[in-house]
C-alpha cells in the first residue's frame, strides 16, 4: 500500500533554504524527514499506517550532503514512478551573490569541494543539481525572500491554498493569583468585571456554568468587552498569521480564573471561530480548587 497523499522531495541548492523550507512544511503539517539516502524512498513510501495528524503528508528533504548516495536520487525517483507512488520535487533555488553572503555569514564550508572559491563551488553543485532541477515540478527561487514569506508561497505552490489565515489561535483563561501565562502573545486583564465569587450560590460555579456567564454578561462592561476585543482580534490574527506566525495565544485573566475569565475566554472563542478555522479554549486554572480563596 502506497501513501494517499503525494510524497514531497525537497532539495536544491545549499544555503537556498530547505531548512527554513523544512520548518515552514511541519507547520503545514507535513511529516519532515531530513536528509535521507534517496535508496530508502521506496521503504518511506510503504509507511501507510502513521498518525492521521501527519494527514499523510511526507516531505523528504535530500541534498548534497549526503554526497555519493545523493547520485543514486535520479535512479530512486525513477523507481517511485515505476512503482505508481505519487511523488512530486520541489526543488529550491537562490541566486549565487545570495547563496555566497549566506555562507559567508554563516562561515560554515561548502558541502561541495570542488574549487578554491565559493562562487566555483556553487557552480559545481549547480552543475551536480542541473538533471534534478528539470525534473522538479515546482522550482522556488527564495532570493530576497524571507522566512515569513518562505511559508507562504509553500502553501500557494504546494497546497494550492492561501495559509495565511491558517493560524492556531488560543484563548485562555488563567488566574492573576497563579502567575501569568509565559506563552501568552496579547493578555487582558478582565477583573474590573464584578466578582461572581462573593455570590455564595455561584462561587463553586464556574464560568461553563450558565449562571455564572449569565451574572457575568449581565454588566455592560462585559458586552461592551467582547465586542471590542473581538473586533480588534479579528483585525489583528490575519496581521500574525502573514507575518509567519504558527499560534496566537490570549490569556484572559481574572483573581483565580475560574468565574470572569473562564466566560469571557468561553465568549470570545465562540466569535472568533466564526472567521478563523482553528480557534480552541484552554482553561489553565479552572480544575484548581480555589474555592476557598478570593476568584
Amino acid at each position: 500500500m502506497t501513501l494517499n497523499k503525494p510524497m514531497l522531495l525537497v532539495t536544491g541548492m545549499s544555503g537556498a533554504g530547505k531548512t527554513e523550507a523544512m520548518k515552514a512544511l511541519e507547520d503545514l503539517d507535513f511529516f519532515c524527514i531530513d536528509n535521507l539516502p534517496p535508496q530508502l524512498l521506496k521503504e518511506l513510501s510503504k509507511l501507510s499506517d502513521l498518525s492521521s495528524e501527519q494527514g499523510d503528508r511526507f516531505a523528504v528533504a535530500m541534498d548534497v550532503r549526503g554526497r555519493s548516495m545523493f547520485d543514486h536520487l535520479l535512479a530512486a525517483v525513477g523507481q517511485l514512478r515505476e512503482d505508481g507512488v505519487a511523488h512530486r520535487i520541489l526543488f529550491l533555488d537562490c541566486g549565487d551573490d545570495v547563496l555566497v553572503r549566506r555562507y559567508s555569514e554563516s562561515r560554515r564550508r561548502h558541502p561541495v569541494r570542488e574549487g578554491h572559491s565559493l562562487y566555483e563551488q556553487i557552480a559545481a553543485e549547480r552543475s551536480l543539481l542541473a538533471q534534478v532541477r528539470e525534473r522538479a515540478d515546482f522550482v522556488l527561487d527564495t532570493t530576497g525572500t524571507n522566512t515569513h514569506a518562505l511559508k507562504e508561497r509553500l502553501g500557494r505552490i504546494v497546497l494550492n491554498r492561501d495559509v495565511t489565515q491558517e493560524l492556531d489561535v488560543d484563548v485562555m483563561s488563567f488566574g492573576f493569583k497563579h502567575g501569568v501565562p509565559l506563552d501568552a502573545d496579547l493578555m487582558l486583564d478582565v477583573r474590573f468585571l464584578t466578582n461572581p465569587y462573593y455570590e455564595p450560590e455561584l462561587r463553586p460555579q464556574t464560568g461553563l456554568d450558565g449562571p455564572v456567564a449569565d451574572y457575568v454578561f449581565a454588566q455592560p462592561e462585559a458586552e461592551n468587552l467582547i465586542d471590542e476585543i473581538s473586533t480588534l482580534l479579528k483585525r489583528w490574527i490575519p496581521l500574525y498569521a502573514a507575518a509567519g506566525k504558527a499560534r496566537l495565544t490570549v490569556a484572559i485573566g481574572c483573581t483565580g480564573g475560574q468565574h470572569r475569565s473562564v466566560a469571557i475566554t468561553e465568549r470570545l472563542a465562540s466569535l472568533l471561530a466564526q472567521d478563523f478555522k482553528h480557534v480552541a479554549q484552554v482553561h489553565r486554572d479552572l480544575k484548581k480548587n480555589l474555592c476557598r480563596d478570593i476568584q
